[in-house]
């Protein structure tokens, strides 16, 4: 299997667990989404504007943009506003990853920040990148479950290939 291959299927697996969770936690309350609870982010919500925050972050080191800036305010962000940018961001990962080759993919970017600096493949991004949000969402599962919300989509890769029959 090639890396192009595997990655273009990991982009997508990613694109259609965002839209499970933004489809599950659009239909919880303002209050469950808001509610302090024990975890890395205090909320259900600010849990997910991390994990979109985080992936918008990583994009635009494997797209070698080099635009996005950390201190935008997030204070006062709405869910709407999350899902709808956490959905775009999946999306506009998942169309940049089908169109690279292998050699796109193994090509080195460096990234130098404030607190630390690193020069990987664009691919490896790509493996931290979804690992993160993974870590995340199995984070906002527990969190939920503390407050009474068992009903979280299934979410496994293999549930992804099997029951879905996502393209091949």
């Amino acid at each position: 299997m090639s890396i192009q291959k595997l990655m273009v299927d990991t982009a997508n697996y990613n694109n259609w667990v965002t839209r499970q969770y933004v489809e599950w936690l659009s239909k919880k309350s303002d209050e469950q989404l808001n509610k302090t609870l024990p975890s890395s982010f205090p909320t259900i919500l600010l849990t997910l504007d991390h994990i979109w925050t985080t992936q918008a972050y990583w994009i635009d080191k494997i797209m070698e943009t080099n635009s996005f800036d950390f201190s935008n305010d997030r204070n006062g962000i709405t869910k709407q506003e999350v899902f709808e940018g956490y959905i775009s961001s999946s999306e506009q990962l998942r169309k940049y990853i089908n169109n690279l080759s292998d050699a796109d993919l193994s090509k080195l970017v460096k990234v130098d920040e404030e607190y630390f600096s690193c020069t990987f493949e664009k691919y490896q991004y790509l493996q931290h990148l979804i690992n993160h949000g993974f870590y995340h969402r199995g984070q906002i599962v527990t969190m939920g479950r503390t407050i009474g919300i068992t009903d979280a989509p299934m979410t496994d890769y293999n549930f992804y290939k099997v029951m879905i029959k996502a393209p091949q």
